[in-house]
């Protein structure tokens, strides 16, 4: 039985793709990286995210330090930043009805409690974040330990690949959302448990 929902933050709760994209060209020449053009955006949802890294000349060791300026200058944009339509209601409900609800992120924690804070946004319990953008299953049995729940007893919503690769790991089902960053072919061979295309059918899933 589902007693606590995990949400992933950006292109999942929240629309933050322009941000994220207008931060990361910000850094594209200092840092010798690609930059992110509008017509790109498409194909680059349909790669995996080794093969978007590579496209954008973007290797893991530089992870540590582009990571935190482009989180610094994403902050600076949070007043740009909405929730998807819907997804607020959905919180609440889920609220409602007695569920337990939290954020698992690799953005940074400053960046969700102050989102939060700004829309009001009282229903999510806890928000945990992970300086790793591939160590969100360490995270997830964090929270499994931490709360004493067997993986039964949760359910994760995200919207990329490495979502659902971290919770097959974790042995948690995952809800996969379309309208995030990565499309359906790149998700497809992972199998997640399952998708919806608009917040409202997760308070029928759950």
């Amino acid at each position: 039985m589902i007693k606590h929902v995990i949400f992933d933050f950006d292109g999942t709760l929240v629309d933050s793709l322009k941000v994220f994209v207008s931060s990361w060209n910000s850094l594209a020449d200092r840092y010798k990286l690609k930059e992110i053009k509008p017509q790109e955006l498409e194909f680059l949802k349909k790669l995996s995210l080794k093969q978007r890294l590579k496209r954008l000349d973007f290797s893991m060791y530089k992870v540590p330090i582009i990571a935190p300026k482009i989180y610094s200058l994403y902050q600076a944009s949070l007043h740009e930043l909405r929730l998807f339509d819907g997804m607020k209601e959905t919180l609440l409900q889920l609220e409602e009805k007695g569920y337990q609800t939290s954020i698992i992120s690799s953005n940074s924690r400053e960046n969700i409690v102050d989102f939060l804070d700004r829309n009001e946004i009282t229903s999510i319990n806890r928000v945990l974040c992970s300086s790793s953008i591939l160590g969100k299953d360490k995270l997830i049995n964090r929270y499994l330990r931490e709360h004493n729940l067997m993986p039964t007893e949760v359910i994760y919503v995200g919207d990329e690949q490495r979502d659902i690769l971290a919770c097959k790991k974790t042995g948690v089902k995952i809800i996969w959302v379309g309208w995030g960053y990565d499309s359906f072919e790149v998700v497809e061979k992972e199998k997640p448990d399952y998708q919806v295309f608009e917040p409202g059918e997760i308070l029928k899933i759950i």
